[in-house]
């Protein structure tokens, strides 16, 4: 029988999270939902060097967490960087697909590992519910095309992707699936908000994890709170903590991405284990 192995990758530098909470319950959820027997197991990446072995887990989601993205000499970021490249080999080499899910940290790390783009310091720091917009590629992937256009989900973030590397991705055979909201008072580029790495990887800037209960906890932070008046001004932030339990806003989001990519994951892995 077929066990399916799901890693959960904690990059909270041993950091309270309400992001490790949302994946840990999402996780839950589709343990008990499946067909197939799931077993779930926690790497503490940053603070005990813990990293899954590829060969070991089926499907791998990896958190968002606080700091630079760009190397500082912590022993964890070349296992994280050879976890990625063991992943990639695998999945080219290998009929029995490995499914990995990179959100905001682990995203900017996989993007400068991979040399996509600039992933440079923000102006200031953005922290709230904000519009995403849907590229072409993005409208007719799998995980984003129950959404509306554009999408609402929390954005917490001091760093961005911009000036992608097309070069590189069309190597590569990324696609850029979602981008920030259009400012048009701002001259400054858009970043990017979600690529679809490949059949396998997918990941977002923006937190797909996360519910109302973690947003509201999260304002208690006074930078938090600060970032998102300084957004939206604050008869704007007033009116988005009315909107938060909106079911068409990150409650949707939450219940459409991660779910959906934690069910084709497990689709997939058991057609090729039959068919093996």
């Amino acid at each position: 029988m077929k066990i399916i192995k799901l890693a959960l990758l904690d990059m909270n530098n041993n950091r309270a999270n309400q992001g490790m909470r949302n994946i840990r319950e999402i996780s839950q959820a589709f343990k008990e939902n499946a067909g197939e027997t799931v077993e779930i197991e926690i790497f503490d990446v940053r603070y005990k060097n813990e990293i899954p072995k590829v060969e070991d887990f089926d499907i791998f989601i990896s958190s968002g967490g606080p700091g630079n993205p760009h190397r500082e000499g912590y022993e964890w970021e070349q296992k994280f960087a050879d976890f990625l490249n063991q992943l990639w080999e695998h999945n080219i080499n290998s009929d029995q697909k490995k499914f990995a899910f990179l959100i905001c940290h682990s995203f900017q790390l996989a993007s400068i590992h991979w040399s996509l783009g600039n992933i440079c310091k923000r102006k200031s720091y953005s922290f709230g519910v904000m519009p995403i917009h849907k590229t072409e590629d993005g409208a007719n992937d799998f995980l984003l095309k129950n959404l509306p256009e554009p999408f609402y989900a929390v954005d917490s973030r001091a760093y961005q992707f911009i000036e992608p590397n097309y070069k590189k991705l069309d190597e590569m055979g990324i696609k850029i699936v979602a981008l920030e909201k259009v400012r048009p008072h701002i001259h400054l580029e858009r970043a990017v908000m979600a690529i679809r790495f490949s059949d396998e990887i997918f990941g977002t800037q923006f937190h797909p994890e996360a519910d109302p209960k973690g947003m509201l906890e999260n304002l208690k932070d006074d930078k938090n709170r600060e970032a998102m008046i300084e957004s939206f001004g604050t008869e704007k932030y007033l009116e988005t903590l009315d909107r938060m339990d909106d079911p068409d806003k990150i409650v949707l989001t939450q219940a459409q991405i991660l779910p959906r990519f934690l069910r084709n994951a497990a689709e997939q892995i058991m057609r090729e284990y039959e068919m093996a």
